[in-house]
């Protein structure tokens, strides 16, 4: 039966719901217990065990290396001949990498025109043409040897009035910047660090180092500086050390206060939006509430001219082959399996796998394998074509569907798509987070009813509506794009953002020297 269809109290036609016509399992709604039916277009199924809610049920017999589908695709092998009524899970579903025929597009999609008319937030314009959801000042840590500094600065002003338009300073420690080779590590943490500096929604910032370490303030300044005003540099060893670069640094950051006080928010086109896309602590639910309403939303801004940020490149293997089919040319696509198969070979290197990757959170929430999780991840993007694919921290220039590399690692992803130049993010979960970022408002949407009263200081959107038969997806869907501008407009600070959540963690990819 269709999502919307399902009945808040569960019976035996709706105690399950089936995903796809071609589907040989169904998804308990509700936990179930051993004994009960479930009755699905004429076929009753006896129950052979407990079944805790989002997990799965054999619907019909699946003999020993049948394939196993879920969302009408395939999401394993059976490890052994499974009844109807059977609990399918890690003990009887087995894993295994799939050697696919990709259908790849035979042309080259134009991008769409902007419809004439479309909403509009408010917002700061920057010298770029970007727009910030927030302004704010970024004290960003050239390296660990920093960090404790940085940290030291953002906190001289806690408690502090702050002039008008600024939404505070935040500070951006880390443990990288040293002990690191020149090459792609040192690269890509520099790559990080200038889009943080440079982030629509910062309105200025401090560069912070302690003055011998590999990543040198130099590379910010000047003509690499990744922004052509307000950006400051300091060092502890040319400053006086640790308080008088406090001095030193508060000093400069209250100038820039005094400029940022004049900026105020203006009209935008909601084209000048890019949302990223992340889960974390998903569950089976997930792929059926939280993460198709969200892809409604991103079709929603990709035709609207905006940018929806897929990320997490381990969540998308196994579905990777959706994603060609609707890549906007050949040359996307292969970008794509390119950074999926690099994927491969850096997990290859430590003799780990992407099924490595489904958490016992995830599994205990009803989902197998990689292969499942990633079908339901990638729900994330809708149906729009991909339009870009950019590697962490590169910035997002296309409008539409854009997929970027990086890591499942919530903080870890998080913080590429900051880099990269989101000014939002939607983060969709199952089992609860309670993440954000220093300067971005990121959204959380649960998937289901029980997460979202549990964790209700953390929760945005409740997406579990879906499952209890109380909303539709296109509703909820509705919902977070509505809720996306009034964010960017300042009128909503989110749950995320009134806890203080300010975690960034950047990808080391390399050794330490």
């Amino acid at each position: 039966m269709a999502l919307h269809e399902i009945a808040p109290l569960p019976t035996a036609e709706n105690s399950a719901i089936h995903l796809h016509p071609l589907d040989n399992v169904v998804v308990a709604r509700v936990p179930l217990a051993a004994g009960a039916e479930i009755r699905l277009a004429g076929l009753v199924v006896r129950l052979r065990a407990d079944i805790p809610a989002g997990h799965k049920v054999a619907l019909r017999q699946i003999a020993a290396g049948e394939n196993v589908l879920r969302y009408g695709q395939l999401i394993g092998r059976a490890r052994t001949s499974i009844a109807p009524g059977e609990h399918v899970h890690t003990h009887n579903l087995a894993f295994e990498e799939l050697t696919r025929d990709y259908e790849f597009p035979a042309g080259d999609l134009p991008e769409r025109p902007l419809p004439a008319q479309a909403p509009t937030f408010r917002g700061y314009l920057r010298e770029d043409g970007r727009v910030g959801t927030r302004n704010f000042v970024a004290v960003v840590a050239a390296s660990n040897c920093a960090a404790h500094t940085a940290d030291l600065v953002a906190a001289s002003f806690q408690g502090q009035a702050l002039p008008p338009n600024v939404d505070g300073i935040r500070a951006f420690p880390h443990g990288d910047g040293c002990g690191h080779a020149f090459g792609p590590d040192t690269d890509q943490l520099r790559r990080t660090l200038a889009g943080v500096l440079a982030h629509p929604n910062v309105g200025a910032a401090l560069i912070i180092g302690l003055g011998c370490e590999v990543n040198q303030i130099d590379h910010y300044l000047g003509p690499n500086a990744p922004r052509s005003s307000r950006l400051a540099g300091l060092t502890l060893q040319t400053s006086g050390g640790t308080r008088a670069t406090v001095e030193q640094a508060r000093r400069q950051i209250l100038a820039m206060m005094e400029e940022m006080a004049e900026e105020k928010r203006r009209e935008a086109p909601v084209s000048k939006l890019v949302v990223g896309l992340n889960c974390g602590g998903s569950d089976s639910f997930s792929g059926i509430t939280a993460n198709p309403a969200l892809g409604f939303c991103s079709d929603r801004l990709a035709e609207l001219g905006a940018s929806a940020v897929l990320a997490e490149t381990p969540e998308n293997f196994g579905a990777e082959h959706l994603l060609v089919r609707r890549s906007r040319n050949r040359q996307v696509a292969e970008r794509l399996l390119e950074m999926i198969a690099r994927y491969k070979e850096y997990l290859a290197r430590f003799g780990e796998s992407f099924d490595d990757n489904p958490s016992p959170g995830n599994k205990e929430g009803g989902l197998t394998n990689i292969l499942e999780k990633s079908l339901g991840a990638v729900a994330k993007a809708g149906a729009s074509p991909l339009m870009q694919v950019v590697d962490y921290a590169e910035p997002v220039t296309a409008p539409g569907f854009v997929f970027m590399n990086t890591p499942g690692y919530d903080p870890v992803s998080l913080t590429g798509l900051a880099a990269g130049g989101c000014n939002l993010i939607v983060f969709t979960t199952g089992r609860g987070s309670a993440i954000g970022f220093p300067t971005i408002p990121v959204i959380k949407v649960a998937s289901n009813s029980s997460t979202y009263r549990r964790m209700q200081d953390n929760m945005d959107v409740n997406a579990g509506a879906i499952a209890d038969g109380a909303k539709t997806v296109a509703q909820v869907g509705e919902e977070i794009f509505e809720l996306l501008l009034r964010t960017a407009s300042g009128d909503y600070r989110t749950c995320a953002e009134q806890l203080g959540h300010q975690e960034f963690v950047p990808w080391r990819i390399g050794p330490v020297v």
